[in-house]
């Protein structure tokens, strides 16, 4: 008896290890219905706390300095400010109606803010709480990235179907790529050489050379037993290296793993209902999904490719946000 006992608790720890994150990191989900931010314990994979917030929070990033939590509350017309510490919103940044997306410059200041309603990249310092200019985009702005060098912002316009390319300095739009229908999110990749963008109606992703600013590749998808009206891309995130982009399909309730060399789609991973948003753990090692009908997120082991658990969270999850700690 002793000996099974043994052998039983052995596996137990065992089944734990090969479950639970090694290293310890804080996840914050921005929750759309409930107003909520839900906070994740990512090595015991369990909600920890739930931090209420403004209306309608959608996009959600940490400070440089990863003291401060940045959601949009979109329906508030604001950006919140939270400390990570207390839990507590501490200020509000003004961002222009119906914020959507943003992005930090690698310096840490300034936001760059879409808004929604008006049209509109709203560009604020943080630190003073004041609005540094407006750079007048394409209808319905959503998506916003920054080159690792702070040169150039993206931004898509989702009924003009383009992505915007935003000198830093001068707040001058100096390219405009078309895309197709309804781009949603776009990112650079760490080396800055590319713009991964996806059109969540066009079903597809294209990259974008970033010196030619031309699109280099479209990236189609097929998955076996879904409807291709189901396929619709949003979220994309690559890994620190560049050799893999992940990519959320939406109704669909698939990721796609792509080569980024090929261009080639390699797997595609079944999480939780209408994926919308990712976000690795810092050591690159998991991916958390946002699933927006499930109410809950995903997590991924990146070296096995493979869900390995599911946790519920709010009503509507939107964005992701995770913490070194």
């Amino acid at each position: 008896m002793k000996v099974q006992l043994k052998q039983a608790l052995l596996a137990t720890a065992l089944s734990i290890l090969t479950i639970s994150p090694l290293h310890a990191y804080t996840v914050y989900v921005s929750n759309e219905k409930d107003d909520t931010i839900t906070v994740i314990d990512s090595k015991t994979l369990k909600v920890i706390d739930t931090i209420k917030v403004g209306q309608r929070p959608r996009g959600i990033i940490l400070s440089k300095d990863e003291k401060y939590i940045l959601v949009c509350s979109s329906d508030d017309d604001t950006v919140e400010v939270i400390d990570r510490k207390t839990k507590k919103i501490v200020k509000t940044l003004p961002s222009g109606p119906d914020p959507e997306l943003f992005i930090l410059h690698p310096t840490g200041n300034p936001l760059y803010i879409s808004n929604e309603d008006d049209n509109m990249v709203t560009i604020v310092d943080i630190e003073k709480n004041k609005v540094l200019g407006e750079v007048p985009v394409g209808v319905e702005p959503e998506g916003m990235g920054i080159s690792p060098d702070g040169k150039t912002i993206v931004n898509t316009s989702e009924t003009t179907n383009m992505v915007h390319f935003i000198d830093s300095k001068s707040h001058e739009i100096t390219h405009n790529v078309l895309v197709e229908q309804r781009p949603r999110v776009a990112i650079y990749n760490h080396s800055g050489s590319q713009v991964w963008a996806s059109s969540e109606i066009g079903g597809t992703v294209n990259v974008i050379d970033n010196e030619k600013r031309e699109i280099i590749k479209t990236i189609r998808f097929e998955i076996p037993g879904v409807t291709q009206d189901t396929v619709q891309p949003v979220g994309i995130r690559l890994l620190k290296d560049d050799s893999k982009a992940f990519v959320a399909l939406g109704p669909s309730n698939r990721v796609a793993v792509i080569d980024t060399k090929t261009f080639k789609v390699e797997k595609y991973l079944l999480v939780g209902q209408r994926v919308w948003n990712l976000g690795f753990t810092p050591d690159d090692k998991y991916l958390y999904t946002t699933n927006g009908i499930s109410n809950d997120v995903s997590v991924i082991d990146i070296k096995k490719l493979k869900v390995i658990k599911s946790i519920p969270v709010g009503r509507y999850p939107w964005g992701v946000a995770i913490a070194k700690d």
